[in-house]
């Protein structure tokens, strides 16, 4: 998690609010000294911190405030749901299949052959099949 994008979205809440970092720890019932050294860098948010974030501010979605997914602020009882591991590797997974067949493409076109469908099998023994 990069820190330093976490605190520019909790600036980016008191901006939208209009609150200094001491009415901010007041309305979400934390020290002044806390905002502070969080604003700051010296600091990094507690988990608590977060919860309060999110349980006082309706409009800051979890996923937001902690990743930028999202959007703030954020429409009631819209949710974004959070990227897993599995998502951000099928994600990859997927771009490299594009660059990978983007490139075949390229050499297949210096040599004049053209690609009229790739498999791609899997250890399941599921496939994929790609028609240029």
């Amino acid at each position: 998690m990069n820190y330093s994008l976490l605190i520019d979205r909790l600036k980016e809440i008191l901006a939208y609010y209009g609150l200094s970092s001491s009415a901010f720890a007041e309305k979400i019932d934390i020290q002044r000294s806390s905002v502070s050294h969080l604003l700051s860098g010296r600091n990094k948010p507690s988990l608590d911190f977060v919860t309060k974030v999110v349980e006082n501010f309706p409009e800051v979605d979890l996923y937001w405030l902690l990743y930028g997914q999202g959007s703030f602020p954020n429409k009631k009882n819209e949710i974004t749901p959070p990227i897993t591991l599995f998502d951000q590797e099928k994600e990859k997974t997927t771009k490299d299949r594009e660059n990978n067949f983007e490139e075949t493409k390229k050499i297949n076109t210096l040599t004049k052959k053209k690609i009229t469908k790739v498999v791609l099998l899997y250890d399941d023994n599921t496939f994929e099949e790609f028609n240029p």
